[in-house]
């Protein structure tokens, strides 16, 4: 389109915006004017009300000074209403503004009072106020005035001209007026002024009455005439032909510029509904990374509504505080034109905190004039997908920890039976050579005894196979009465000179108290010698100060052991995790042990636990239900 061509077409506008310009001039500089000289007003009105709020106060002071002054010059007399009119005081305060004094004793009732007569001044009808002065010993003196007589000769003359001055409660109500005739409401609202008048203004001389939200008001009488109707007038005359061709002008090109709008809002209204309805989430930003417009789906699948999200520069609310510089990196690439065509994975995070993974497309966005001004995005949740290729895998692994479990199984078992011969061969022998020492004479106690430790330990291995066997091929235990505390110290025994050769310090804390128990004493053995075997490993990388605690006590209706040390602790580790088959916090171990040992409890209707102690080790504990005799024993 030509520059003519625009100019012809918009020559309508000129004398609506000629007209508009003069007129809104002319009413802002009137406009401004009155509003000036309102302020001035205004500011003269509240200095006025202060300035005569300042000499009430002053004019309420000094009739209480007077007052003051009057009450110990009676001191000590008779009190009587000869002596009252007698005193000089009293006659200047009913000159000045008093309409009576009284004389009250301490329970309130008349001692004397001046004027005796009660209506001779033309102020008695109204509403009175009082001052009240303290005579020694126990006398109060009195005395009522009127508030209008008050305003009448406590404002300054130039202010009662200027101003109607009242005084009014907390209803509007009026209590004195400085205007013997009403205020004139046919001249329509004045500006006026109220403020709150110090100090108390009793209602009652014989009463603690007050009118405590009593205010004084400042009336203009005549305030600055407003001088923009009229000027309102000659401009809306003058200036209606103009306006009356601006508006048809207007109005020809509004319909013009309405049917264009209708079409663009139902164009918009399709394209909306389309975008909303589409199961994919979509974004447009510009080259900095500012979104410039989501959809419907989009903001569900983040948890913040449009208004939220348009206008945002990375980062974004929703990408994870732990992965922002991840993010932060990808964008940047993005931004640059490198994301793959094929699409990116991302993890997002719902505004309820809720994690969810997605599959980003970004492609070029263009504009009508087939510029580039940004990126769009497409974008799909896959978090359900996630998941079931999530179920998936850990069911394969599941299958096969249950498959080398079944394996172990057999290999243990295997191994528990071949074992047995040897063990059997070794007792045997050791019991053949004792017997053979005997026959020959030989009494050396040292190899003697030796050879019954022999005969002991081989025994004792032989029932641990035993029951390993028997555990394996899912044989409940031996449930028998048992000494947990022979038991705890039968197995630190076994490990006493490998914790000596570590340089690991032993601690024992067994409860006497603890009673016999229902269980299988060579299971619980092998419990307390693995846990003491990991604690003694954990304090490897110790320098030094290593440092095993063992203990029983009473815990309610069970006994509890615990193992405890000074090492890392369990770093953020739970029991669930560490009693995970297979799973080992160490290089050369298989992960069973903690398995067994849970097993074995459980076995007993016992509980495993583990926790980190407050010096930072870890703390491993087991618990055995007490027999019902020693519970109600």
């Amino acid at each position: 389109m030509k520059p003519r061509e625009i100019l012809s077409r918009s020559l309508w506008l000129a004398p609506l915006v000629l007209s508009l310009i003069f007129v809104g001039g002319v009413l802002a500089w009137v406009r401004a004017n009155g509003v000036e000289e309102q302020e001035l007003q205004r500011q003269t009105l509240i200095s006025d009300a202060l300035s005569a709020e300042v000499q009430l106060r002053a004019r309420i002071d000094d009739e209480q000074t007077y007052l003051r002054q009057l009450a110990a010059g009676l001191a000590g007399q008779t009190p009587s209403s000869a002596v009252l009119a007698a005193h000089p005081e009293v006659n200047a305060g009913l000159r000045r503004l008093w309409l009576s004094v009284t004389w009250l004793d301490a329970r309130n009732r008349v001692l004397a009072e001046v004027p005796e007569q009660a209506g001779a001044n033309r102020y008695e009808d109204g509403l009175s106020l009082h001052l009240t002065a303290r005579v020694a010993p126990d006398g109060v003196l009195v005395v009522r005035y009127a508030p209008a007589l008050l305003l009448k000769r406590g404002v300054p003359w130039w202010l009662a001209r200027k101003y109607d001055v009242q005084l009014v409660d907390s209803a509007d109500q009026v209590i004195a007026s400085s205007t013997d005739s009403p205020l004139r409401a046919a001249q329509g609202p004045r500006p006026s002024y109220r403020i709150a008048l110090p100090g108390p203004l009793r209602a009652s001389p014989l009463t603690e009455a007050t009118l405590a939200d009593a205010a004084l008001e400042l009336t203009l009488r005549e305030p600055v005439p407003d001088g923009v109707r009229p000027l309102a007038l000659v401009l809306v005359a003058g200036f209606l032909p103009l306006i009356a061709v601006a508006s048809w002008l207007l109005r020809r090109q509004m319909r013009q510029v309405q049917r264009a709008e209708v079409t663009g809002r139902t164009e918009a209204a399709w394209r909306r509904a389309m975008e909303d309805s589409a199961l994919v989430a979509l974004r447009a930003r510009d080259f900095d990374g500012r979104l410039l417009y989501v959809n419907r789906t989009f903001c569900d699948m983040v948890g913040l509504a449009a208004e939220q999200l348009v206008g945002l520069l990375p980062p974004m609310p929703y990408w994870p505080p732990d992965a922002l510089d991840e993010l932060t990196e990808r964008n940047r690439r993005n931004l640059a034109g490198h994301a793959p065509r094929e699409g990116f994975e991302a993890r997002w995070r719902h505004s309820s905190g809720r994690l969810l993974d997605v599959m980003v497309f970004e492609s070029p966005l263009v504009d009508a004039g087939g510029r580039q001004i940004g990126w769009m995005g497409s974008i799909i949740d896959i978090t359900e997908r996630k998941q079931l290729e999530e179920r998936e895998r850990r069911q394969v692994e599941t299958l096969a920890h249950n498959a080398r479990l079944t394996m172990l199984g057999e290999v243990a078992s295997t191994l528990a039976h071949e074992l047995n011969q040897p063990l059997t061969a070794i007792a045997s022998y050791g019991a053949g050579v004792t017997n053979s020492l005997a026959k020959l004479g030989v009494q050396d106690e040292l190899v003697l005894g030796a050879l019954q430790r022999l005969g002991q330990q081989a025994a004792h291995a032989g029932r641990i196979v035993a029951r390993i066997r028997e555990f394996l091929t899912r044989r409940e235990p031996r449930h028998e009465p048992c000494d947990l505390n022979e038991v705890i110290s039968a197995a630190l025994d076994l490990l006493k000179r490998d914790l000596q050769r570590r340089g690991i310090a032993l601690e024992l804390a067994l409860s006497p108290q603890v009673p016999p128990v229902l269980a299988d004493a060579v299971l619980i053995e092998q419990v307390v010698i693995n846990l003491v075997r990991n604690a003694a490993d954990a304090l490897l990388a110790r320098e030094g100060g290593r440092r095993i605690a063992v203990g029983s006590r009473l815990a309610g209706d069970f006994v509890r052991i615990d193992v405890s040390d000074n090492g890392p602790g369990l770093q953020g580790r739970r029991i669930e995790q560490l009693c995970a088959p297979f799973y080992s916090t160490k290089a050369e171990g298989m992960g069973m042990g903690l398995a067994i040992c849970r097993s074995i409890v459980e076995a007993h209707q016992g509980i495993l636990d583990a926790s980190d102690t407050a010096s930072g080790g870890a703390l491993f504990s087991f618990s055995l239900p007490l027999s019902r005799e020693s519970v109600h024993g």
